[in-house]
């Protein structure tokens, strides 16, 4: 589908919804009272339908709603259509909705039975369409059987096993930043004196930690520089390093806190694990056709990937 087809699908249906809302409140709007006239004939209720005779909801998806010049429009066609849409149109009535689609659908339908000359590049796309709904099927069978609650909570006692085997530690620290070696020693100096830490760091620190006292809060191994989480080696609780030099200058550090990082919990880790699990079961799956297709690949230099840009081969 190009682009301009696209766009034009797409408004064609914000602009029938958009439609359809505004004749829905037309229509629902009350008209004002009257007097009824008087009358000596009884009052009679009106016949009311029968629901019996009420014409059957249709569930299949073969069912033609629409024929436009011989070719079908069928129901399955519009739930399609329906499924792919954003969800800001969940806020229109299914009636309102059902319509906007019918209407997009035969106004699509139209515009391709118009099209007598049709470019290489359709049959290009629809080609692509087809592979990619086709794969995705089976990628969607593959996660079903693979992604069970089951093989949610093995994975997830699997991973929180390694972890309480070697556990990672964490670290709670503050420290200030400041150009020189000089001044980070008289800034030690100061802490050593007495002073409180976070008043001298909110004082002579130039890191943007500074005015909130240097805390840094936690954190575990890779996510500070190595020469800092170097001098952090050998620390207790409460003690302050030396000096400490790194690419942003000069650091004085303060050890608060230690822990093992806490496990987090399955309704944490699902996420990741679900898609630990969908991607194992795939390239399984993909590894296993492999071995079992016959598949012929160009000769390296007999295509040059530059022409992956060029549309100009499609008109052809």
């Amino acid at each position: 589908m190009s682009k301009l087809t696209y766009l034009l699908g797409s408004a064609a249906m914000a602009l029938t919804l958009t439609s359809a809302v505004q004749a829905q409140d037309t229509t629902t709007t009350e008209a004002p009272a009257t007097e009824a006239p008087a009358t000596d004939a009884p009052a009679t209720d009106a016949p009311a339908a029968d629901a019996a005779t009420a014409a059957p909801v249709t569930a299949d998806p073969a069912t033609v709603v629409a024929t436009v010049d011989g070719t079908d429009i069928t129901l399955g066609q519009l739930i399609i259509a329906r499924s792919q849409l954003p969800q800001q149109y969940n806020q229109f009535p299914p009636d309102v909705i059902y319509q906007g689609i019918l209407d997009q659908v035969v106004q699509q339908q139209l515009l391709s039975n118009s099209l007598t000359d049709v470019p290489a590049r359709v049959g290009w796309a629809m080609a692509n369409e087809e592979r990619s709904l086709r794969a995705g099927e089976v990628i969607t069978d593959l996660s079903a059987t693979a992604v069970t609650d089951e093989a949610i909570q093995a994975a997830y006692d699997e991973m929180t096993a390694a972890a309480a085997a070697d556990p990672v530690m964490e670290w709670n620290a503050s420290h200030l930043l400041v150009e020189t070696k000089e001044a980070a020693e008289a800034a030690q100096e100061r802490i050593n004196a007495g002073e409180d830490f976070a008043a001298v760091a909110t004082e002579v620190s130039t890191g943007p930690s500074g005015p909130t006292g240097g805390e840094l809060g936690w954190f575990g191994p890779g996510q500070m520089v190595a020469e800092f989480e170097t001098a952090l080696d050998g620390m207790e609780p409460g003690d302050v390093s030396g000096p400490v030099q790194t690419q942003f200058g000069w650091h004085i550090i303060k050890l608060n806190e230690t822990r093992e990082k806490p496990v987090p919990t399955l309704e944490e880790m699902k996420p990741e694990i679900v898609s630990n699990l969908q991607e194992a079961v795939i390239l399984a799956k993909i590894e296993e056709l492999k071995a079992n297709a016959e598949i012929t690949l160009p000769e390296d230099g007999s295509i040059d990937p530059a022409v992956l840009t060029n549309l100009d081969l499609l008109e052809k």
